[in-house]
């Protein structure tokens, strides 16, 4: 063995123990005499102490080491004199008799520290030192700890983790696929999974009523701080049950994580709203509910009874009212105007108003309003002395509400309203079960085509399928959609339907979802589902603002391994074997 024990155990009980530690240098002290370096590994630091009166060459050894060598040193534990509160092994040190470095080091392109002097892009290129940070390392930790209690929790109440193959048909309803040639079926490819959905629907028809697997999934899509194109699910599906008893299994399965991983629990069963009232209340159908901030609808207090023109024709007025903010001058109102008209947000303008101590209505408007046109305001955004109002309208409802969502999260922001240790879980139900396509020209689901409608819409199918509501439901914890699902479909006839109205001919339903609509046919159990990101799960519980700190080796935001430099060109021989030819000039103007 080349320790006896890890930088990360001792403590002031071993004194006077002799032991071998081996790991890392984080650094080199030398104070007079004394040469001190803190020895790393996976497990914690501890400090070395070399003394020049005692054994000159060891001590000179010792200054010659470099950050991150690699070095076996073996001593005595003692008593520090200096001790550090800051590190659980700061009460002891170890007096080293004898030090083999087994590794020298380049100097780092970065410090291996918590707050590293390293940007994103090094980091990412260097990750394997990148991950040696203790900050990133109990990342991964505690991803492994996750992933040990969801298939301890799964495997307690009768669910069996059954593996589904990586290389599958394609079907592009949806993200788009990354796809795989067969040089052996010349001009044919297979597709890399989205999610297992079809494959854990045939686990059902196989009488496994219990499924769930951890699992890799893909997406050719943009990327931002909770997406990348490769991601992990916990995917789970189940059979002979409703709704009701998927999202009360789940919202267990949620408990107990939070109980077992960060000792938060939970009163009673977790809040629950329709899509609808989401988007209304909210302008997302994944709201956070750490704070307040609700929109109000503003038509009938301020459409027509004033000569404001923007609002009088506007589809849609709507405001939140901010707590205690009317301290706001009008130079912090130009900025957040400013904000709100960039182009990610896409507001045309901001209007507020505060409310005085005596009550009185301030506004950016009151030329074109009287005064009791704005205490009506007040009344109907139930604001108080010292509140902000601030207000945003439109042509469109739903986009002027998805602005005004920007603009809640950034006051709860702003307010420290969005704290990363309160957790306010939700589930969000009755989605759409269609969403219209304008490149398509046609109705997507909104989902996947397997979705079952709820049984009271089915016969709108026919008459007004837009009006559908799906049996779905996500679960959002603090603004992000941690999963989510649906009561899929098992009637043969049923599944027929729905690909009529997504515009599937029956050739096309049968050359894409034949295996599914044939494997229906012998008898398939009533069923469904939900699937969990894995990675926003860990991201939420180590209070990471993007997921990328919780994968090992994760993609920047242009989809690249800056690492490995994949994607990466191939050789043309491997082309050829693969039956491919690339367009070299479309490539040459896609970089352009």
């Amino acid at each position: 063995m080349y320790r006896t024990k890890t930088c990360g155990e001792l403590r002031i009980e071993n004194a006077g123990e002799r032991v071998t530690l081996a790991g890392w240098v984080q650094r080199v002290r030398r104070m007079g005499a004394l040469t001190f370096v803190d020895l790393r590994d996976r497990y914690g630091i501890t400090q070395l102490k070399f003394n020049e009166q005692t054994d000159a060459a060891l001590c000179e050894a010792a200054n010659a080491l470099g950050r991150e060598y690699v070095v076996q040193a073996t001593g005595t534990v003692s008593e520090r004199y200096s001790k550090n509160a800051s590190l659980p092994t700061g009460d002891i040190e170890i007096d080293v008799i004898e030090l083999n470095v087994l590794n020298k080091s380049l100097t780092p392109p970065f410090t291996i520290e918590d707050n590293t002097d390293g940007g994103d892009d090094i980091r990412m290129k260097y990750r394997y030192l990148d991950l040696r940070r203790t900050a990133v390392r109990r990342n991964l930790e505690l991803r492994h700890r996750f992933c040990i209690a969801v298939r301890n929790y799964l495997s307690n109440i009768g669910f069996i983790e059954v593996e589904t193959p990586m290389l599958i048909g394609s079907t592009p309803e949806g993200a788009r696929d990354f796809i795989v040639p067969s040089r052996m079926n010349p001009g044919e490819f297979y597709a890399l999974p989205q999610s297992p959905q079809t494959l854990k629907q045939l686990h059902m028809v196989a009488g496994f009523d219990r499924y769930f697997q951890i699992v890799k999934c893909f997406r050719d899509e943009d990327l931002r701080a909770d997406r990348q194109p490769e991601f992990t699910q916990i995917d789970c599906e189940m059979s002979f049950i409703t709704q009701e008893d998927i999202i009360t299994t789940f919202e267990g399965m949620a408990k107990y994580l939070f109980k077992e991983l960060r000792g938060v629990e939970f009163d009673g069963s977790f809040l629950r709203l329709t899509w609808d009232e989401c988007m209304r209340r909210f302008g997302s159908d994944k709201p956070d509910m750490r704070f307040g901030m609700e929109f109000v609808e503003l038509d009938d207090v301020l459409k027509g009874n004033g000569t404001f023109a923007v609002f009088n024709e506007a589809a849609y007025i709507g405001g939140i009212c901010v707590p205690g903010q009317a301290t706001y001058t009008r130079k912090d109102i130009d900025r957040l105007t400013e904000w709100v008209k960039r182009p990610q947000i896409g507001a045309k303008g901001l209007v507020y108003a505060r409310i005085s101590a005596d009550g009185t209505v301030k506004s950016s408007v009151d030329k074109f309003y009287t005064q009791e046109t704005l205490q009506s305001l007040r009344t109907k955004m139930n604001a108080k002395p010292g509140d902000l109002l601030l207000i945003l309208s439109g042509d469109d409802a739903m986009n002027t509400r998805r602005q005004l969502c920007e603009l809640r999260l950034e006051m709860g922001e702003r307010l420290g309203l969005r704290d990363k240790n309160k957790f306010a879980m939700l589930w969000v139900t009755e989605f759409p079960m269609f969403e219209w396509s304008d490149e398509e020209g046609r109705l997507m689901a909104m989902h996947h085509p397997f979705t079952h409608p709820m049984d009271c819409d089915i016969p709108l199918l026919d008459t007004d399928p837009a009006a559908v509501r799906a049996d779905a439901y996500d679960m959002v914890c603090n603004g992000v959609e941690l999963g989510g699902g649906s009561i899929r479909i098992h009637d043969p006839e049923l599944q027929e339907k729905m690909f009529e109205i997504l515009g599937f001919t029956p050739e096309k339903a049968q050359a894409q979802f034949g295996f599914l609509m044939n494997a229906f046919k012998y008898g398939a159990p009533p069923h469904g589902g939900l699937a969990y990101g894995l990675d926003r799960w860990v991201s939420i519980f180590a209070g990471l603002d993007s997921i990328r700190d919780c994968i090992a080796f994760p993609k920047n935001n242009s989809g690249r391994d800056v690492m490995l430099d994949a994607p990466s060109a191939v050789d043309k021989k491997q082309l050829d074997e693969d039956f491919i030819s690339v367009n070299t000039d479309a490539v040459e103007k896609s970089k352009r």
